[in-house]
């Protein structure tokens, strides 16, 4: 991409405002989740206003990314914010739970397109790759802020105006982000005409689906053996085969295999995958630690330390990334998952407040704050320019599919625990046969904690503490690997990989 004539500040402003919006959104609609509920007088389908958007999102970043490399930057940046925008007003009108479910798919299509490009177009405008590696330490600080923003703006928002300008929200936000890229963002013209792969993108976005169905309804909607996940999983793996016998004969493959012969790009995917894991195992199961094992009124205490240290985490390893090479910043960061992992193992109901925000902290400045900034930059700094904008997309694709994985299998390892250590120690705790399914529910002490006779509650939270313990095995098991990963992926550094000024032409 030609950066001349472009205003580097001012694309770094659109970036940072699409970017604030897309990571805002998951978590406002979270905390609005009740009034969605009670106004479409739905709560069986309620779960697919996340999903839906999930599906769409991950499984068109890798597409997104491919198409701003042969088309331009700007012109997918501006169709994904476009399609972001249009979804966005489309679910605060919706007027039915499966109106906004087709429009959260608009929408997720749309920020598949806006965490990839926006990496990417700081990656090509900075001439020197030490710039860019700071800068991502900055972006990486903005999705920190808008995760620990979001639960409390979408709550005061969803109170005084409504659920639906939760979503009305971000088309402000995202027309300054818009009109900021149109005027700021110089690009030049391609003269050759690309080729599309098509049959790889179709392939690509049936695996992807189909597995992350798979994972999301694993041990919840399905057995794990059941003929539905079966079924899932077989159509994955078929299309993935699919997908790389066609990827090897494509001239513009839509995931360019070639680029996973780097140690460096293989081990990243790698890591990222396994920081994945942890991560939203942590974000789905602290909160629910927080409230229904320490007696928290809310998940606060623990989400609030973990984001803002994530923000320095992000930022601090984005300017450490010009002095160190990639592997010791990478391998400082799947330590420090193993030990938090370890800690999170051995935590239980008498945690002090002061004990639990200090372990937010070490999860959020030493495990996954660290890899928003350097992973990104480890992969661009190892692929060559054309593929900088499927690069960009790799890391979130990982991440994406490392957290769903790390989500349902954690939830299979705690709800199983959970009912056998009720099973085995209701009789001593005095409670009946007939109640052990009930009360075997991680959300019960969330929400009638208060209900349930002060025996029966202590030995349920030590229950659920022990239940959570052993799901946090899972990410002792992905650290030691993104470890053993980490020694392995070379030498590589900002320094010696620096890039061309160049990358190849994009057009407007």
């Amino acid at each position: 991409m030609n950066g001349s004539g472009s205003n580097k500040k001012l694309i770094i402003l659109a970036m940072a405002l699409g970017l604030l919006m897309s990571s805002l959104d998951n978590t406002i609609v979270a905390s609005c989740i009740s009034k969605l509920s009670e106004d479409f007088n739905v709560f069986d389908k309620i779960s697919w206003v996340f999903t839906a958007y999930m599906l769409a999102a991950t499984s068109t970043m890798l597409v997104f990314g491919k198409m701003s490399d042969l088309f331009g930057r700007k012109m997918f940046y501006l169709i994904g914010i476009g399609l972001f925008l249009v979804g966005s007003a489309l679910c605060g009108m919706a007027q039915s739970v499966d109106q906004l479910i087709l429009f959260r798919v608009i929408q997720g299509i749309g920020s598949g397109a806006l965490l990839p490009i926006s990496f990417t177009i700081i990656y090509t405008i900075f001439n020197d790759p030490k710039d860019a590696a700071k800068m991502s330490g900055v972006f990486g600080a903005i999705f920190g802020l808008s995760s620990v923003a979001g639960p409390q703006l979408g709550s005061f928002i969803a109170e005084h105006l409504g659920w639906r300008w939760n979503f009305y929200i971000n088309v402000p936000i995202g027309l300054a982000s818009m009109l900021v890229l149109i005027i700021a963002l110089k690009e030049t013209r391609s003269e050759r005409k690309p080729k599309i792969d098509y049959l790889g993108t179709l392939f690509l976005i049936i695996t992807t689906v189909s597995l992350m169905l798979a994972l999301e309804w694993g041990g919840k909607d399905y057995a794990w053996s059941s003929w539905q996940e079966i079924g899932l999983f077989a159509v994955s793996v078929v299309f993935a085969v699919f997908f790389i016998l066609v990827e090897k004969r494509a001239a513009e493959p839509v995931l360019p295999l070639t680029i996973f012969k780097n140690k460096m790009v293989l081990g990243t995917s790698i890591i990222v995958f396994c920081q994945g894991v942890l991560m939203f195992s942590a974000i789905t199961y602290l909160p629910i630690f927080s409230v229904a094992v320490l007696g928290h009124t809310n998940s606060n205490g623990v989400l609030t330390p973990m984001m803002a240290s994530l923000i320095c985490g992000a930022v601090l390893f984005g300017f450490l990334q010009s002095k160190f090479a990639f592997r010791p910043l990478l391998l400082v960061s799947m330590t420090m998952t193993i030990v938090v992992a370890l800690l999170l193992t051995k935590v239980g109901p008498t945690a002090s407040s002061g004990y639990m925000i200090a372990l937010m902290i070490l999860l959020g400045i030493g495990a996954v704050g660290p890899l928003m900034s350097v992973a990104q930059s480890a992969i661009a700094a190892n692929v060559d320019p054309k593929y900088m904008g499927v690069s960009s997309s790799i890391v979130g694709f990982w991440r994406s599919i490392g957290g769903i994985m790390g989500a349902s299998i954690m939830s299979t390892i705690v709800n199983n625990n959970l009912g056998h250590l009720i099973a085995n120690g209701a009789a001593k705790a005095g409670i009946p046969a007939d109640r052990i399914s009930t009360l075997a529910n991680p959300e019960l002490l969330m929400h009638a904690g208060g209900t349930i006779p002060p025996e029966i509650r202590q030995f349920l939270q030590g229950a659920l503490a022990t239940a959570i313990n052993h799901g946090f095995i899972l990410s002792i098991c992905v650290g030691i690997i993104g470890f053993i990963t980490a020694m392995f992926v070379g030498s590589s550094r900002l320094e010696s990989t620096k890039k061309r000024q160049e990358a190849s032409p994009v057009h407007v």
